[in-house]
């Protein structure tokens, strides 16, 4: 299989105040209408590039090949692995990206197609991400897919916790939102999580799942036999087979 259609970006971003990158995997543009454009976060350590580090691009060539999908790998958020950062700063510059990817990112897709059913994927921490935009924003983004994630990041905030910090736990807002603004739309969108046997993330995976059916949110839930684990090997076999 030749390599996929890869295409490097970077700009500076006005709400980081720094320059950010991204990779594009696919090239839809003028193609088919009926692709799924998916946003890629990384796992905590990793970068835009982790991917395609991964083999996790290649492993959809097929797909990216026939159009049926095209990713776009955003960089990480390193507050959140920073122990220097304070809980309220991890928040505020976990607003200021949730800006950068609505307000600069979700542009460069629409302008490959305007109003796509948008979806966003991750591994690991990626997982939260993807989650935490899709439930956050149901009206941007119609899906997610998280893949071995601990849905719960609340330790990483040292303690803190204010407002803006519980509206960024998922595991903390989703018990309580009865908005029917917000359920209704959750209702018609795709939400799959998938950890294996061997996860340690397969108990938040089963306690994120009972949330959403709590709210009578369909979700998917899969866990995975044959000893799968926390890592890439595990997760590319995932990925091929929701994707």
């Amino acid at each position: 299989m030749s390599s996929v259609h890869r295409e490097y970006h970077q700009w500076f971003s006005h709400h980081l105040n720094r320059p950010m990158e991204l990779l594009i995997f696919g090239n839809c543009g003028g193609g088919s209408n009926t692709f799924v454009p998916a946003i890629v976060f990384p796992t905590a350590h990793g970068r835009f590039y982790e991917f395609e580090d991964n083999g996790m691009a290649q492993a959809l060539a097929t797909k990216l090949h026939r159009c049926e999908i095209q990713l776009f790998c955003v960089d990480h958020l390193e507050a959140w692995v920073d122990d220097s950062v304070s809980g309220q700063e991890k928040i505020e510059q976990q607003l200021r990206y949730e800006r950068y990817i609505l307000d600069e990112v979700l542009p460069l897709i629409h302008n490959v197609k305007q109003q796509p059913h948008l979806a966003a994927i991750g591994c690991g921490f990626g997982g939260y991400q993807a989650a935490n935009i899709a439930l956050r924003h149901p009206d941007r983004f119609n899906s997610f897919l998280a893949i071995g994630t601990d849905f719960d990041v609340s330790w990483r905030l040292n303690g803190h916790m204010d407002e803006q910090a519980y509206l960024n736990l998922p595991t903390y807002y989703m018990p309580n939102l009865n908005d029917s603004r917000y359920l209704d739309r959750f209702r018609h969108n795709t939400y799959i999580l998938a950890t294996g046997e061997q996860d340690p993330c397969k108990d938040a995976n089963e306690r994120m799942a009972g949330i959403l059916r709590t709210k009578n949110i369909p979700c998917r839930l899969d866990i995975w036999g044959n000893s799968s684990g926390h890592d890439w090997p595990c997760w590319q076999k995932m990925l091929q087979h929701y994707l």
